[in-house]
């Protein structure tokens, strides 16, 4: 299937490693061209010199700053001369029971999860000088609860809908928004949750007894999902939470 990327700009926020690294790879080799947009300014300058200079540019940089939405937008307009949409991609939230989490873990993954996705959302629209594809990168959590992520499963769903609205806000321009919802996929993340329980080992074996496919997913299946999404082939498919999780939501 010829997907239409071919020179098209998309921002990829996340994008040193893991599930935000792995769509980048996929938009460039479908011919599009990207901004990368992470904290770790030195790794992001490895990604580069993989996909070539004349197909990525990084933007080292919190998405917490409320400055760095726009200023990645802007870079792609500065130096490919468009924008095409964004995978909009942000840090998980620090586990915890809904009593246990505080106030300030509260606040400030409301601002790097909640906020930060929106800014993104909002500066791409706003400087994109024709229609959009955005993928906001949520969770199984947007859905159903998962076992102590409290501050996911709080701020998830509030997402989800925010997708469904925007649909319906930026559609009559011919723009599009999906939410896409990972589960089990083996990323630094994942590795790091199960790392945080006293079993390690026995974590990955439950959480794999639970998925349908008897396996965590690899970043580049959820990346070739993400980017049949952005890309033109997917032209009718806007408002849509589209699960990537090997079977493990039990929720329609």
């Amino acid at each position: 299937m010829e997907l239409g990327l071919t020179d098209r700009v998309f921002v990829v926020t996340a994008a040193s490693a893991g599930l935000g690294r792995a769509t980048a790879d996929v938009l460039v080799a479908e011919g599009a061209r990207v901004v990368l947009v992470a904290r770790r300014g030195d790794v992001l300058s490895d990604v580069v010199d993989d996909l070539g200079a004349a197909n990525a540019v990084a933007l080292a940089a919190d998405l917490a700053d409320p400055g760095t939405a726009q200023a990645a937008a802007d870079l792609a307009v500065r130096t490919f001369g468009r924008l095409d949409g964004a995978l909009i991609s942000v840090g998980g939230p620090p586990r915890g029971g809904v009593l246990d989490n505080t106030d300030e873990q509260w606040r400030d993954a409301f601002e790097a999860v909640f906020l930060a996705g929106l800014r993104v959302a909002r500066a791409v629209i706003g400087t994109a000088t024709g229609p959009v594809s955005l993928a906001l990168v949520l969770s199984t959590s947007a859905k159903a609860p998962l076992s102590g992520m409290a501050i996911s499963n709080g701020l998830r769903p509030g997402l989800a809908v925010l997708v469904k609205q925007l649909a319906d806000e930026i559609g009559p321009q011919g723009s599009r928004v999906v939410g896409v919802m990972p589960g089990s996929i083996l990323t630094e993340r994942l590795q790091t949750l199960h790392a945080a329980t006293e079993d390690a080992a026995g974590a990955r074996a439950s959480a794999e007894a639970s998925i349908a496919l008897r396996r965590f997913g690899e970043p580049a299946e959820f990346a070739k999902v993400a980017a049949f999404l952005l890309s033109p082939a997917a032209s009718y498919v806007t408002g849509s939470l589209v699960a990537i999780d090997g079977g493990v939501l039990r929720s329609l």
